[in-house]
Parts: C-alpha cells; structure tokens; sequence
C-alpha cells in the first residue's frame, strides 16, 4: 500500500532514498534478509557514522549518514513488497532514529567543542522539526482515498501484534516509541490544533516542510561535515527551528 494516492504525491526533499530503496528491496525480494535486520542495518551504519565523526573522518561520516538514510528507506519497501508488516519494525525504526539523532548530535557537540547543553537544546529542535513534518504528512495520508492511515498523532494503546511477531515486544517497543515521541506529537498538535479541519493540503506545501524531513536533515548534516563546518551545526539547527512558526503561521493563514 503506498503512503498516498498518485493525486496528492508531492517532491520529498528528505525522501532522497528511495529510489535506491525500492531497486535495492526488490533485489532482497527472494532472500533470507527481513526488514526487522535492515533496520537493525541502518543503526549499525549510523553508530559507525558517528564513530567516523569522532575520528574526524568527516567525508566517510557524511556517505554514512546518506547510506543511513537509503537503507531506512529500504525496510519498510522491504515489508511491503515481503507483505509482512510488523509493529515492532515500525517503532524500532523510530526509536532507533531518535537515539541516533542524540548520538549524532553529542558527537558533534564533543568534537565542535560545544557545550552539551546546546547539543540537547539542537537535538529537541531536530525531533520537533521532523514532528512538524510527519504531523502534517499523517494528515495528508488520512485526507487521501488511497492513503496509509495506520499512522496517527497520537496512539494511547499498542497495536494488536501481527501474526509473525510477539505482543510482549510490540508492547515494549510502542511503549518506549511513546515516551520518545509524545512530547513532541504533543507540542506540535497545540501549535497547530487547527490543522486536523484541512479538507486538502497542498503538495507545494508538503514540499516545504519536507525540508525538516529526517532525510534532509541528515543531508545537511553530512554536507556541513563534508565541508569543514561542523562547528556551525549545532547554532544552526537551532536557528533552523525559527521555521516552524513561518510553516504554521502560513498554514493558518492560507490553507483552510
């Protein structure tokens, strides 16, 4: 099942991936490898991502952040085309996603020299940025005749485990996805509660915000390594968040 129809498919700054995704998953189609060990893949790629920053590798760093990206991509193509959704694949990848996101940003602090403080203060500006996004995007799958919905803003109970996994794990791992996620779920839905009476979101718009997508934001990442500037990463993430008020109060004001 596709995340959206073909009517209200949009230009995805941070979906970069996926193209190499779908051509890399279909040459997995007929093999032992299952989305649960590409996830498991894409975390082991970002903690040697992170080790190579210690090393002040910083070109090797960035090919591994973009590779981070291709094969996040690739577990849930992976599952679609194997048909074998799982819960426990959906919340690990985010759960993975947001301690790579705190290592990638402590690393960076350590080697740039700045303060830890300011390294948490950019890595909650990083997760509320990419909330913006996908707050908006579940929206958009939830407007849309052929969209996803089995994603939502916010989940109180876990999910009813898929046959080929356990309750136990999905219980753990929703419940640990939740208290990754919800302050930020929450934090955006009170700035634009408003958001859930659009009829229509337009695919300019998506555009847009995709720019705080993850995919982005590890591209900048690994271009700003790529040239020396790992000093500056951390001030701009910071500043980058000033974005989110210019993407609601644009909402607001013309997208009804």
């Amino acid at each position: 099942m596709p995340k959206i129809d073909k009517e209200q498919k949009f230009f995805d700054f941070s979906d970069y991936g996926r193209g190499p995704a779908v051509f890399l998953s279909n040459l997995l189609k007929n093999t032992f490898v299952s989305p649960i060990q590409l996830t498991v893949g894409f975390g082991l790629v970002g903690l040697f991502s992170a080790y190579f920053i210690v090393e002040e590798t910083y070109i090797i760093a960035g090919i591994g952040l973009i590779l981070k990206s291709i094969i996040d991509a690739m577990d849930g193509e992976l599952a679609r085309i194997k048909m074998s959704p799982s819960y426990s694949g959906r919340y690990l990848d985010s759960i993975f996603d947001s301690f790579l996101n705190l290592i990638f940003i402590m690393v960076i602090s350590y080697k740039s020299d700045s303060p830890y403080w300011l390294g948490l203060i950019a890595y909650f500006c990083i997760q509320l940025q990419g909330t913006l996004y996908n707050y908006y995007y579940v929206i958009l799958r939830h407007r849309t005749s052929g969209g996803d919905t089995t994603s939502k803003i916010f989940e109180s109970n876990p999910p009813t485990a898929f046959p080929i996994e356990s309750q136990t794990t999905v219980n753990i791992l929703f419940h640990l996805f939740r208290v990754l996620y919800l302050p930020f779920d929450w934090l955006i839905y009170k700035f634009d509660q408003g958001a859930f009476k659009i009829r229509q979101i337009p695919n300019w718009f998506m555009s847009m915000i995709s720019i705080y997508g993850l995919g982005f934001q590890l591209m900048l990442i690994a271009i700003m390594l790529s040239l020396g500037l790992i000093n500056y990463i951390i001030p701009f993430f910071i500043a980058y968040s000033a974005l989110i008020l210019l993407f609601i109060g644009l909402r607001k004001s013309s997208i009804k």
